[in-house]
């Protein structure tokens, strides 16, 4: 048994010093990421396109200008990853922490979505996360220490009408990041994947319909959602206890247990729902 004890399953202890980029940085759960990170005494490396927005996160942190770097950089671009990888070791020496954070919902009828739909979901959704993970992977492995941190969803687990391309990509995260893990043990180095319920983002007014257009709304349930402060909190909670799954959220969580138990009974359910125009925002 002790065989499964080894000094690569401790968790990180602290993020005091230790080089923390954060994807998806300019609002919702990583801006609430890059504060609660900067108060354990990270530093931090803030990447998303706007980088204003940037700028207005990495003063909310109050970090000196030393302890932070502010990387703006349109991830769908997959060949520029092992650049930003590149600039961030040259700053700091290292990358410790990966939060896997950027992503795109979506809000469309699977017949009505057109495949470049389903494409640009899938490209920023999964396509730029793993273009990132394998373009830290080579640090991380020579440091024989790294902590990835990705962020899939409820629906990484169920899939719920009008979010086909959502689901997919986010199911796909769980497929992929499940076989690395076995691959980097070895090395020291850790995944944790992240599933949210409705947090208080503004991921719906983001979303993508058919038409290409943003939602531009806030669903209901959003707004009634998780404090991002909270739900990053749990993030860093969870890498300090080397969690492999966090699942955190309201009752929409039971839709993951319904999913596994009683499938049946979850597909009903979500079907009636669909039929009353409860997924429409």
């Amino acid at each position: 048994m002790n065989c499964y004890f080894r000094e690569r399953d401790i968790p990180m202890k602290t993020l005091k010093d230790k080089t923390v980029w954060i994807t998806g940085a300019s609002s919702g759960i990583g801006e609430a990421l890059a504060q609660v990170c900067a108060k354990e005494g990270a530093r931090l490396v803030l990447t998303a396109r706007r980088e204003d927005e940037l700028k207005r996160v990495a003063a909310l942190t109050g970090l000196a200008d030393k302890d932070i770097l502010i990387l703006p950089a349109d991830l769908y671009l997959f060949t520029q990853a092992e650049s930003l990888a590149r600039q961030i070791i040259d700053r700091f020496g290292s990358i410790d922490v990966l939060f896997n954070n950027a992503g795109i919902s979506s809000r469309a009828l699977a017949m009505e979505s057109s495949i470049e739909i389903d494409r640009k979901v899938m490209d920023l959704d999964y396509f730029s996360v793993i273009a990132l993970t394998k373009a830290v992977l080579p640090q991380m492995v020579k440091q024989k220490s790294g902590h990835i941190v990705v962020t899939s969803s409820v629906v990484g687990k169920i899939g719920t009408p009008l979010r086909s391309a959502y689901s997919a990509a986010k199911h796909a995260l769980h497929g992929f990041f499940d076989s690395v893990r076995q691959e980097i043990i070895d090395d020291g180095i850790n995944i944790t994947i992240v599933c949210p319920g409705y947090i208080r983002t503004d991921v719906s007014v983001n979303a993508i319909t058919p038409s290409g257009e943003k939602f531009n709304k806030m669903s209901r349930n959003q707004q009634k959602g998780i404090d991002p402060l909270v739900m990053a909190s749990k993030m860093v909670k969870a890498v300090y206890r080397n969690k492999r799954e966090l699942i955190y959220g309201g009752k929409e969580i039971i839709g993951i247990y319904l999913g596994r138990f009683a499938p049946g009974l979850l597909n009903h359910y979500l079907h009636m729902m669909h039929k009353k125009n409860s997924f429409a925002d």
